[in-house]
Formats: C-alpha cells, structure tokens, sequence
C-alpha cells in the first residue's frame, strides 16, 4: 500500500455509528481536486475515497433473514446500504453496470464475509425488459424478496437547458424514475405483507440546482411516486419511503454529476459544513426496511446535513 493510499485513507479512520461523538468532525470536510472519470466511475478511482461503512458500520442483527434487491449498489450510497444489510442479517443481491465489476466484486466479498448471501446482477436499467428480469433473478439467488431499495441514478451537469442533450436527458429519466416503476411493478409479484419498498430521492427534490434541471425534476417524480404508492400498498402491509441524501461523496460527483471546479468545495454549505459519507445514509434505509418503523409509510426521511426542506 503507498503512501498516497495512506492518505487517501486516513480521513476513513472513525468509530462506528452507535458511538457517541460530534457530526460536525465526524468526517473532515474534504476539499476533493478537481477531477473526472468517465460514466458510470468507481469509488476505487475517487480521491478522497468514500466511507461506505465497511470499517464504521456496526450491525446489530436488525434486518436478520430478510431478502434485499438494490439498484446502483455497487458504489456510494447503493454500497453503503448493502453493507449495512449485510451486517444487520440480510442476503443481498446487487444491482450495477457492467462497467462497475470491480467495485461490485469489493462489496460481494464484504458481505459474504459477513456469512451472507450475495447475488450479483449486472445490467443496464434502460433496458426495460432487464428491469423484470433482475427482480426475477434476484428472488432465484435469494430465494425470496422482501426488501426492494431502488438507488440507482444518473446524474450529469449542464449549464443551461439549450446544453442538455436529449439523449441525456431521456436515460436520466429512464433510470432515475421509469425503471423505478418497472422494478416495483415486477417486485409486487413477490413481496408479501411486512416487505419494504425504499425509493432514493434527493434534497434537489426541493431546491433545483439549475445545473441539474433533469435530474432534480426525477427526484422530484420520486417523491410523489413514493407517496402515492405508499398509499396505493399500505392496505396490503407493503411499506413504501423514501431517503432524500444531501451532497454525498460518491462516483456521481467527479462523473460530471457536479461541474468540476465546484468539487473543491463540495458540501461545504451545508450547516455542518462538510459532505456527506456514504454510510452515514445506511442507517435511515436500514430503519425504513425494519419492523421497527412499521406506522412509517410514504414519509421522505432527509440525510442532508441541515439543509432546510419542506
């Protein structure tokens, strides 16, 4: 391991979720160079790296059993969240691009050393046949299904509306909210009383960067899709939420997710003052997919720092 590495690292070195401590400094407010990878990128090529929690997530046997299925869990918050399934007692299957094998392959082998199951499932979610088969083949590795996280998302700047290609802005629909609808039409097949359907949405929903017209008004469709459907399945003992992440460190950031003389200061507006770590979003969908939040139903739970929102 180099010296770089080292340092790339050290920022990671923190106690776990359940200890007491000060979420201003739990994380520095990292200042990442300006920086670029090609869509759809890797947590392993990003400086600094991200916490996805697998030295700082500490399970406490919460989601023991369940059967997991999430999109874009190969990297940021998607990894963050398989992780702490895993650690809590769920077998996951993982949904990505082909494109993110490696860092897929990084968060198979943490939750089978969890003593987990982990189903991988490579694919792309503008295929709206795939969108089917990725449920299907989930409940074939798993055995079952009920726990569905719809996190994957495509998020890509463009200074003005005249910029934005149409191309781009028919695939960032495609996988941030008609693949949502696909999937969760082809999950009701399987998920029975007592399952949980989270929906990542994001603080965009409320406050439009207008760099990101596209992607905010997705996340935005999301919000009203989670309560609606919310309403449409609680009858049927099928819990629907949503997670709305604030400025998170992820590969969506330096894959043009945000313009890249911004990135030094990513985060930093927010009144703790500093990004957000991937893990520290696993805890909100863990209690959106466990017994204990069954009276919570088409709820948005913001993760976002302090920023203000409806």
């Amino acid at each position: 391991m180099t010296d770089q590495t080292h340092a790339d690292d050290a920022h990671l070195e923190t106690t776990d979720q359940l200890t007491f401590q000060n979420p201003v400094d739990r994380y520095p407010a990292i200042e990442p160079p300006e920086q670029h990878q090609e869509e759809p990128g890797l947590d392993s090529e990003m400086t600094p790296k991200s916490d996805r929690g697998e030295h700082s997530y500490r399970g406490t046997g919460r989601l023991q059993g369940r059967k997991a299925l999430i999109t874009g869990a190969d990297s940021g918050i998607g990894a963050a969240v398989a992780i702490a399934f895993a650690r809590e007692g769920a077998d996951v299957a993982i949904n990505y691009l082909p494109a993110e094998e490696s860092d897929a392959q990084w968060v198979k082998g943490i939750i089978e050393a969890e003593g987990r199951t982990a189903v991988l499932l490579p694919g792309d979610l503008t295929d709206a046949s795939f969108c089917e088969t990725i449920v299907t083949d989930a409940v074939q590795g798993l055995g079952g299904l009920d726990i569905l996280v719809n996190n994957a998302g495509k998020q890509i700047a463009r200074e003005s509306l005249e910029e934005l290609p149409d191309e781009q802005l028919v695939e960032t629909f495609q996988v941030n909210i008609l693949a949502m609808f696909r999937i969760t039409k082809a999950a009701l097949q399987h998920l029975q009383p007592g399952s949980t359907i989270i929906n990542t949405t994001s603080v965009v929903a409320y406050m439009a960067p207008p760099v990101l017209l596209d992607y905010a008004s997705t996340k935005a469709a999301i919000n009203n899709f989670t309560k609606g459907l919310g309403q449409q399945l609680a009858p049927k003992g099928i819990r629907v939420n949503a997670v709305a992440p604030g400025p998170i460190w992820t590969p969506l950031q330096p894959t043009d997710g945000q313009p890249k003389e911004e990135l030094p200061e990513f985060g930093k507006s927010t009144p703790l003052g500093r990004a957000g770590q991937p893990t520290e979003l696993a805890p909100a969908y863990v209690f959106l997919a466990s017994p204990e939040s069954s009276y919570v139903i088409g709820e948005t739970l913001n993760v976002n720092g302090g920023m203000p929102t409806p």
